[in-house]
C-alpha cells in the first residue's frame, strides 16, 4: 500500500534545522551557562519529548478519582482501559486512554515529590497541564481573583517576576498591583514593613516567589500576613523547585493556598509548569482556569517528560545535585566578594546571585550596565542575563547581572571549578571600561574591554568547560561560531583573509593604514595592519573586488583575524584617546588561506608607505606614530558688510499679501502677516507656508560625498539610505557649531545639505577650506587633513551657476499640507509615494508644474510637514498655487513660537550665541554620534560632555498674562540661585508664554518651580533705587518636558 508517511532523519529531510541543532548543541558544550532559570535537559527527557504523545490532543483532564490513585494502580492497564471503555473521561476528544494514565501519572508523581509530613501525597490536587510559568500564573489569577482586585507581589526591579504585577504583563493591566519590596538598608525583605502594607492594602492575593532575590521566602510569615488580611496566599517557586523537592529550599505545600511552579529550571524537566493546591474548592476553579480558561489542548508530550523528570527527582544523584548547586552558588558568591565585586543583598542561600556591575566605574564616571556586563561576558564564553537591583529605576536599565549555578553543577562543577570561574568573572568585569553616549533623554552605556586580556579569558573559558562533563555530543565548528586567539595559524608566510559585509569598505579604511575608500576593483593597495599602541602588526596589500575585500598579511595572520573580528564585535579598545568611536559593522571575517603573491600588482619586497613617508589619512588605527607636520592655520571668517538687504524669489509675493516685513540674517523677510497667533494656529491645526529660500542649498555629487559629510557633520550619515534624510550639526575643531542642518541622500552618489540662511556664507567657507586642506581640523593632530576631498563636487544650488538645477526651499508644514500640495495636481504613482513617505523621506516628484524635490521634514513640531525644493524662477507660482489650494502665509515669528513649542533650537540662542552652547547643551546631544570613529569637533565635544552640567529644556511662565521673557534673563530657584539663562521666549498656541533656557541639570527636571528674572535685575546694583521707582519683580515659571508629548 502507499503512503505519504515522511520517513528520514533530520539531516537527510531537513538539514538547515540540522545544522542549527548541531551548533546549539555545540554551544550549550562550549559555552559556561549561568542563567539560573535554565538547565540542561536529560537525554531521557528529550526522548520523551520526541515521542508519540506529541501527536495528540486531550483537551479536558482524566478522571477526578485517578488522583488517589498510587502508581501502581494508575499503571493497571487491565483496570484502567476497562474503566475507559465503559465510562470514558472527561476529555474532549477520543484515543485518550493512555493520555489519562499518563496525566494521572505525572500528577501523582509530582503530588508525592511535593508532599509533607502535613500534607501527603493523597491530599493534594495537582495540575500538570499549563505550558509555562506565565500560564500558570495568570490561571491562578482567573481561578481566585476578579478583574481589578488587589494583588501584592515583590516589585519587579527589587527581585520579583514579571506576572507578580509588572505593568507591561497582564497582571498588571487587570489588578490592581502593590508592590513590596525591600528594606534599603539591610537588602532583605522587611517583613514587618510587608505586614503594614498588606494591612493598608487589604489585598485579595499575596504573592511569594521570586526571580532574582536570592534568599528563601519565610513562608509562614507570609501566611500570617495573608491571614490576617483575609488573602489568598500564592507560592510562586518556579526557580527553586527542584530544591525544594530536595530540601534545600522551603516548602510552601500545605502552607501558601496555591504553589505553582516551572518545570525546567532546577527541576531540569520539560518547558512546563504545574500547580497544586490542598485545598479541594480551590482545585475545580483551578482546572477550569488552565483549561478551557487558560489554553486549548495541553501538550501531552511535554506530560510525559514531566513525569519521567519527577521520576529522576526522586533519586539521590537528583537530590544530591540540589545541594551541590546551592552550595556552589554559596561558595561562587563568597569568591566574588573576597575578589571585590559588591553583591546586592549580601550573598545568597538559594541557586542564584546578583552582581552590582554599577560599582565599576569609567574614566568618565559612567557607571558598567548589567546590560554591557552581559554582553562582554558572552564574548567571553560566560553566558548569564542583566538584572535590575535595589536602587535602578527601570527595567530597561538594569544594574546588575544575574547568575545561577543550576547547569555548570550538572556539568560537575565543584569548589575548584566555582574558584576559577569566580576569578574569570571578577577579572573581566574589572576591567570594563564603561562610558556613555549621549542619549535623547538620558546617557546611554557602553563598555569596552582590552583584546588581549578578552582573549586571555576566552581560551580560559574555554579550558573550563572543556574540563566539565556533557551529555550531547555535537562538532564544533570554527569562525563563524567558536573562534578564539589561536584558532588561526599564525605563519611566517602571506595568507590571505576575505572581509565581507555592507561596511566592509568603511571598517577595513579604518583598520588598515591605506585609503581603501580610493580602492577600485581588481586595484591592489600597499598598506598595513596596527594595533592600539601604534605597533605594526604585519605589512599587508588590500584588494578589491566586486563582493568582497581582500586583506592579504605577511604576518601573524591568526592574531590579525581575531583582532578584526573582534573589532566588528565592536567591544574591545581600539584607541586608548577614544573610547567612543568603534569601527562600521559588522563584517565577516574570513580566513581564505595562502595568498598567491604572482597575482599582486604590489611589489612586497618594495618599501611601504609608511616607510617611505606620511600617509594622509585623519584616522586609522594606529594613527597616532604617524609623523607629525607642520600644523594647519584655525579658520577664521566675516561676512561681507553690505547695506542692501536681499531678497528671496517670494519677496513681491510677501509685499502683496501685506507682510510685515524686517531684516534676518540680512534679507527682507516676512515677520508676519495677519498675527503670531493666526499663523501658529493655522501650521497646527490647518497648513502655514513659510518662505525659506533664504537658507542655503547645497549639492554634493560624487563617490566620495558621503564620506566627506560623514567626517565634517556629526550624526551618522552612513546610515542614511537613498530617500532618507538626517538631522545634524556642522561642528568646528573646537567643537561649537557652525550651524544646525539637515542633510537629504537624493541617490547613491547625491546628497543636499540646508543650511541656516545667516551662516550659509561661513559654512560655505568652511566646507571649501576643509575640502581644499588649508584649516585645521583637529586640534589635538593639527596636521591632518582629510583623504579623498577629491571624489566629489560641491555646488551651491542657489547660485546661478547651478542652471537648471538651482533649488531653493519652500516649508509646507501642518495636519493639511499633503492635502495641499496633492491639490497642485499629480499621477496616482507620485500621489502614493507621497502617502507613504515616512518622516524624514525624501522624493523626487512633479507636481502641477513643478520639478521638486519633496521631503518630509520641517521645524514646527509637526509629523505632516514638507520641504519643497523648486527652482527658483518657479518659486513664487509654486506659493502662490499653495496659497491657492488653502495654506496659510506664516512668518518668521509664528516659526520661532512653533519651534519653541516643539522644543526645537535656534542658532544663536540655543545653539552657539552668547553662552556658547553645543548640541549637547542644547539637549539635541543624541545628534551627536561620539561612537563614530572621527568626526571634525569629536574630541572636544567629548572633552566638554564629560563636564557639562546643565542643558537647555522647556518652561512656561505662569499665568496667561505674563510678559514675556527675554534671551540673557536668567532663572532663579528659591533660595535666589542663578539656574538658569533663558534663550528664546514666545506665546504658544495658547496665548502662554512659553520658552527655553539653559538650566543646570538639577533643576531642569519637569514640574521644577522657578523664577524668571529680568537681565541685569539679578546682580547687585551700583547704588540704591529712588523711592517710589519700579523694579523687575520675579515672575514664576514652570519647567517643563524637553519635548512635548508627541499626539
Amino acid at each position: 500500500m502507499s503512503h505519504f508517511l515522511i520517513r528520514g532523519s533530520l539531516e537527510e529531510l531537513d538539514p538547515a534545522v540540522a545544522e542549527l541543532v548541531r551548533h546549539e548543541t555545540a554551544r550549550q558544550a562550549r559555552y559556561l551557562i549561568l542563567i539560573p532559570s535554565e538547565s540542561t535537559v536529560p537525554a531521557v527527557v528529550r526522548e520523551t519529548l520526541s515521542s508519540a504523545f506529541h501527536n495528540i490532543y486531550a483537551e479536558g483532564y482524566p478522571l477526578e478519582h485517578t488522583r488517589k490513585m498510587s502508581e501502581e494502580e494508575n499503571l493497571d492497564y487491565h483496570a484502567r482501559l476497562p474503566e475507559y471503555r465503559r465510562l470514558a473521561d472527561n476529555r474532549y476528544y477520543k484515543g485518550t486512554e493512555y493520555a489519562n494514565i499518563l496525566e494521572a501519572l505525572a500528577r501523582r508523581r509530582t503530588a508525592e515529590r511535593f508532599a509533607t509530613e502535613q500534607c501527603n501525597a493523597d491530599d493534594l490536587y495537582v495540575n500538570v497541564q499549563a505550558l509555562s510559568g506565565a500560564p500558570a500564573n495568570n490561571a491562578v489569577y482567573s481561578a481566585l481573583l476578579d478583574i481589578g482586585d488587589t494583588v501584592m507581589g515583590m516589585d519587579l526591579i527589587q527581585g520579583g517576576h514579571l506576572t507578580h504585577g509588572s505593568p507591561v504583563n497582564r497582571s498588571g493591566i487587570n489588578y490592581n498591583i502593590v508592590s513590596y519590596g525591600i528594606d534599603p538598608a539591610t537588602e532583605r525583605i522587611d517583613y514587618d514593613a510587608l505586614r503594614e502594607l498588606a494591612w493598608q492594602h487589604r489585598p485579595k492575593m499575596i504573592i511569594a516567589g521570586y526571580s532574582s532575590y536570592p534568599f528563601a521566602p519565610d513562608f509562614a510569615q507570609f501566611r500570617d500576613i495573608a491571614d490576617e488580611v483575609g488573602a489568598y496566599l500564592l507560592a510562586d517557586v518556579a526557580h527553586v523547585a527542584g530544591l525544594v523537592i530536595a530540601g534545600a529550599y522551603p516548602n510552601p505545600v500545605g502552607i501558601a493556598d496555591v504553589v505553582s511552579f516551572t518545570t525546567h529550571k532546577t527541576l531540569n524537566g520539560p518547558r512546563g509548569a504545574a500547580i497544586i493546591t490542598h485545598r479541594r474548592p480551590l482545585a475545580r476553579k483551578i482546572d477550569r482556569a488552565v483549561f478551557p480558561g487558560e489554553q486549548g489542548g495541553p501538550h501531552m508530550n511535554a506530560v510525559a517528560a514531566l513525569a519521567v523528570s519527577m521520576r529522576l527527582a526522586g533519586s539521590e544523584s537528583f537530590l544530591e545535585l540540589q545541594r551541590q548547586t546551592c552550595r556552589n552558588a554559596l561558595r561562587l558568591a563568597g569568591r566574588l566578594q573576597e575578589l571585590g565585586l559588591r553583591l546586592p543583598h549580601g550573598g545568597t542561600d538559594t541557586h542564584l546571585l546578583v552582581v552590582d556591575c554599577s560599582t565599576i566605574k569609567g574614566e568618565d564616571g559612567a557607571a558598567l550596565s548589567g546590560d554591557m556586563a552581559a554582553r562582554i561576558l558572552d564574548l567571553a564564553g560566560i553566558v548569564l542575563n542583566r538584572q535590575t537591583i535595589p536602587g535602578d529605576t527601570s527595567a530597561l536599565r538594569p544594574g546588575g547581572v544575574r547568575i545561577g549555578t543550576p547547569w555548570v553543577t550538572q556539568r560537575g562543577f565543584g569548589d575548584a571549578e566555582v574558584d576559577r570561574l569566580a576569578e574569570i568573572i571578577a577579572i573581566l568585569l574589572k576591567a570594563c571600561r564603561p562610558f556613555a553616549l549621549t542619549g535623547r533623554l538620558r546617557p546611554q552605556p557602553r563598555a569596552k574591554i582590552d583584546f588581549d586580556l578578552l582573549q586571555e579569558m576566552r581560551l580560559a573559558v574555554r579550558e573550563l568547560a572543556d574540563s566539565a562533563g556533557i551529555d550531547t555530543d555535537a562538532a564544533v565548528d570554527a569562525y563563524p561560531h567558536f573562534h578564539d586567539l589561536d584558532s588561526e595559524p599564525n605563519l611566517d608566510a602571506w595568507f590571505t583573509l576575505e572581509l565581507r559585509g555592507e561596511q566592509a569598505r568603511n571598517f577595513l579604511h579604518l583598520a588598515t593604514g591605506s585609503n581603501v575608500q580610493a580602492l577600485e576593483p581588481g586595484q591592489h593597495q600597499a598598506s598595513s595592519v596596527y594595533g592600539v599602541d601604534g605597533a605594526l602588526l604585519s605589512r599587508a596589500v588590500v584588494e578589491g573586488s566586486c563582493d568582497c575585500f581582500r586583506l592579504h598579511l605577511e604576518q601573524a595572520q591568526g592574531r590579525i583575524a581575531a583582532w578584526l573580528r573582534a573589532l566588528s564585535d565592536g567591544y574591545v579598545v581600539h584607541d586608548e584617546q577614544d573610547l567612543y568611536g568603534k569601527l562600521p559593522g559588522p563584517v565577516d571575517v574570513r580566513v581564505a588561506g595562502p595568498t598567491d603573491l604572482s597575482r599582486l600588482s604590489v611589489d612586497v619586497n618594495a618599501d611601504w608607505p609608511e616607510e617611505s613617508g606620511r600617509i594622509e589619512k585623519v584616522r586609522y588605527i594606529g594613527h597616532q606614530t604617524l609623523p607629525a607636520a607642520s600644523p594647519l592655520p584655525a579658520f577664521s571668517h566675516d561676512d561681507p558688510d553690505s547695506d542692501e538687504l536681499r531678497r528671496t524669489p517670494l519677496h513681491n509675493l510677501h509685499q502683496q499679501l501685506g507682510a510685515r516685513l524686517v531684516d534676518f540674517a540680512g534679507y527682507d523677510m516676512p515677520v508676519w502677516y495677519s498675527s503670531v497667533r493666526e499663523e501658529h494656529q493655522a501650521v497646527r491645526k490647518e497648513a502655514g507656508l513659510f518662505d525659506v529660500a533664504h537658507m542655503g542649498v547645497l549639492d554634493f555629487t560624487g563617490p566620495g560625498a558621503g564620506e566627506f559629510l560623514d567626517k565634517v557633520t556629526t550624526n551618522d550619515v552612513t546610515k542614511l539610505a537613498p530617500g532618507a534624510s538626517q538631522y545634524t550639526f556642522l561642528l568646528d575643531e573646537t567643537g561649537m557649531p557652525l550651524d544646525d542642518l539637515m542633510i537629504y541622500r537624493l541617490t547613491e552618489e547625491r546628497w543636499l545639505m540646508v543650511v541656516n540662511a545667516s551662516n550659509n556664507e561661513k559654512v560655505l567657507a568652511w566646507l571649501r577650506a576643509v575640502i581644499a586642506g588649508s584649516v585645521q581640523i583637529d586640534p589635538d593632530f593639527p596636521d591632518r587633513r582629510l583623504e579623498n576631498r577629491d571624489r566629489f563636487t560641491l555646488r551651491d544650488l542657489r547660485a546661478g551657476s547651478s542652471g537648471d538645477e538651482c533649488r531653493v526651499d519652500l516649508a509646507l508644514q501642518g495636519p493639511r499640507s499633503r492635502g495641499v500640495l496633492s491639490g497642485l495636481g499629480a499621477d496616482d504613482m507620485t500621489l502614493q509615494r507621497l502617502a507613504a513617505l515616512p518622516w524624514a523621506g525624501v522624493m523626487q516628484a512633479r507636481f502641477g508644474d513643478y520639478d521638486l524635490i519633496v521631503s518630509r521634514t520641517g521645524y514646527t513640531g509637526e509629523r505632516v510637514a514638507y520641504e519643497l525644493f523648486v527652482h527658483p524662477d518657479q518659486a513664487s507660482a509654486l506659493a502662490q498655487d499653495l496659497l491657492a489650494q488653502g495654506a496659510t502665509p506664516c512668518g518668521l515669528a509664528a516659526r520661532d513660537s512653533l519651534r519653541i513649542e516643539a522644543g526645537l533650537p535656534l542658532y544663536g540662542h540655543e545653539l552657539a550665541g552668547p553662552l556658547g552652547l553645543n548640541p549637547a547643551d542644547a539637549g539635541f546631544g543624541s545628534y551627536v554620534r561620539l561612537y563614530k570613529p572621527w568626526f571634525i569637533g569629536k574630541s572636544a565635544f567629548a572633552r566638554h560632555e564629560a563636564r557639562r552640567d546643565a542643558s537647555v529644556t522647556r518652561f512656561r511662565l505662569d499665568g496667561r498674562r505674563a510678559r514675556p521673557a527675554h534671551q540673557g534673563d536668567a532663572f532663579i530657584d528659591e533660595r535666589g540661585r542663578v539656574v538658569g539663562i533663558v534663550t528664546s521666549c514666545a506665546a504658544d498656541g495658547e496665548g502662554a508664554q512659553l520658552g527655553q533656557a539653559w538650566l543646570k541639570l538639577d533643576a531642569g527636571r519637569a514640574g521644577t518651580r522657578l523664577h524668571v528674572v529680568a537681565a541685569g535685575a539679578s546682580g547687585r546694583a551700583e547704588k540704591a533705587p529712588r523711592m517710589g521707582a519700579r523694579v523687575a519683580l520675579p515672575r514664576p515659571a514652570t519647567v517643563l518636558s524637553r519635548f512635548p508629548r508627541r499626539k
